[in-house]
């Protein structure tokens, strides 16, 4: 791979002001296409989901998805948009083997949501708008494969693979306005929108936006202008960014490549690019077409969709509560502050905690086996929390056993390692391992005894008034019992065998 000359991020941005524009896309998950009837499933064969309509053969008439007007009507509305009562099709001009029509359906000059906004929440609570231009319907392409290539990508293949599967499962794009005025903290604004409008899709039911499953990606375009100056400088748009944390570097990546470029005198080129995981730098794709180049008319083959006003507000109406409000009135039930709410956001933790709470711990346990020991195993496997193999009602029955002092934490977090390596259901560990508290009356005597026995220097202490000193024989009995005694009722026997108040 070329190395890149990059400035250092301060150095940059006390040169230049970036301006961002971000286009994420979104599959809907609809049961058919857009335009056909073929299942959107994606589970059989290559080219096996796939009929006239969407190969565009000749004669071949494409209907429009109702539930994919739909499902672009509620995101228009959750993102404040305005909903056209009128709206068409556009067919956007382009060859690429991907697109067996050679076109795509899309929309251009006339999209079904437009004129919306997005308030997005950074990581020390400082709350940003970012202005939305469009919300349009479009329909994805097929799936490419190069082969023989050191990099699956075109460049060096031997040759490609095309599966049409995929072409024609309905896409919202939602396409931002320049975003402007966010300076230093332009990436993290880039990241915290993407991740909001994640939250927002999820909500509304319309598709489960999973980034690493190609369901939602973003394309983040970026240029840079001198500080204190108005008009924007060539952009570049890095293609296809499939995870907050890649849309995040991406940005920053460009912010130091593009303010190289120019201090070194050269000229940014308009052009897609990509992006590279591994290291988060981005490299040339193509020279970008402008939208006279893709030669946009009218779709002749579909009528206009016309959303009566009933409809839009019987839709508004059946909303759900947005993400920003269900997290705030979150805060206020579970009792915490902005810092650790913004952790629990951070972590991805929101949905789950609620699911455990639903299984029935309460919120304070849910809270704190997700953000603590299972966020700790998420962090050391390179995972995401909700990509551990626990459900919210396993974690909650691990709640409930330390609640009905059948585990300590720390048995219990030896259950959830059980559950994490895959021995079975909390109770299949704990009888497996052999995990549950001592509470056997006699067992523990006996063990409180055999601790006095071999500590009476300490036990002397305790009975001189020295009553702290228990601690050292509850953590005798504690290391005989492997663990699996009650600390606290360790402590009262420590006490009234050796005839001292607590």
């Amino acid at each position: 791979m070329t190395v890149i000359d990059l400035e250092s991020y301060e150095d940059a941005l006390a040169t230049y002001d970036p301006v961002m524009g971000l286009e994420v896309h979104v599959e809907l998950g609809t049961k058919t296409k857009m335009f056909c009837g073929c299942s959107t499933e994606l589970k059989q064969g290559a080219n096996s989901q796939t009929c006239p309509v969407c190969l565009g053969l000749p004669g071949a008439l494409p209907v429009v998805n109702e539930i994919g007007v739909e499902s672009a009507i509620k995101i228009g509305l959750a993102l404040n948009c305005e909903i056209a009562e009128w709206c068409r099709f556009a067919r956007k001009n382009y060859f690429y083997p991907d697109m067996p029509k050679n076109f795509q359906t899309s929309q251009y000059d006339e999209p079904i949501a437009f004129d919306g906004y997005l308030d997005v929440q950074l990581e020390d609570g400082e709350i940003f708008r970012v202005q939305i231009e469009r919300a349009h319907m479009e329909e994805d392409t097929g799936k490419s494969t190069h082969v023989g290539g050191a990099t699956g990508r075109i460049h060096g293949a031997s040759h490609s693979l095309l599966d049409y599967n995929r072409a024609g499962i309905p896409l919202i794009e939602i396409v931002t306005k320049p975003i402007e005025g966010a300076g230093a903290r332009a990436p993290e604004v880039a990241k915290a929108y993407v991740a909001e409008l994640r939250e927002l899709i999820k909500a509304l039911g319309v598709s489960e936006a999973r980034m690493e499953m190609g369901q939602m990606r973003c394309d983040v375009n970026l240029s840079l202008r001198p500080n204190g100056t108005e008009t924007f400088g060539t952009r570049s748009e890095t293609k296809n960014v499939n995870s907050l944390r890649s849309v995040e570097r991406a940005a920053r990546f460009e912010i130091q490549r593009h303010a190289a470029v120019l201090n070194s005198g050269g000229t940014i080129v308009q052009e897609t690019r990509h992006f590279h995981e591994e290291d988060g730098s981005t490299t040339a794709g193509r020279i970008k077409d402008n939208a006279e180049d893709y030669r946009y008319f009218p779709e002749p083959d579909l009528v206009p969709v016309a959303p009566s006003r009933d409809w839009v507000e019987e839709l508004r109406k059946g909303l759900p509560e947005l993400p920003r409000l269900r997290r705030k009135r979150l805060k206020e039930e579970w009792g915490v502050n902005e810092h650790d709410m913004q952790s629990i956001l951070n972590a991805g933790a929101v949905d789950l905690i609620v699911a455990t709470t639903d299984a029935g711990a309460p919120s304070d346990q849910a809270r704190k086996w997700w953000m603590g020991e299972l966020a700790r195993n998420a962090n050391e496997t390179g995972r995401s929390l909700d990509e551990l193999p626990v459900t919210p009602a396993q974690v909650a029955r691990v709640a409930e056993l330390v609640a009905s002092g059948d585990l300590n934490d720390k048995l219990a977090r030896q259950v959830l390692e059980g559950v994490l390596a895959g021995e079975g259901d909390p109770d299949t560990v704990v009888e497996k391992r052999g995990l549950k508290v001592v509470s056997d009356e006699g067992a523990l005597g006996t063990a409180v005894d055999e601790a006095i026995a071999a500590n009476a220097a300490i036990a002397d202490k305790i009975r001189g008034g020295k009553v702290a000193a228990a601690g050292a024989l509850v953590g005798a009995v504690m290391k005989a019992t492997r663990g699996q005694a009650d600390a606290a009722r360790v402590r009262e026997l420590i006490l009234e065998k050796l005839g001292v108040e607590g």
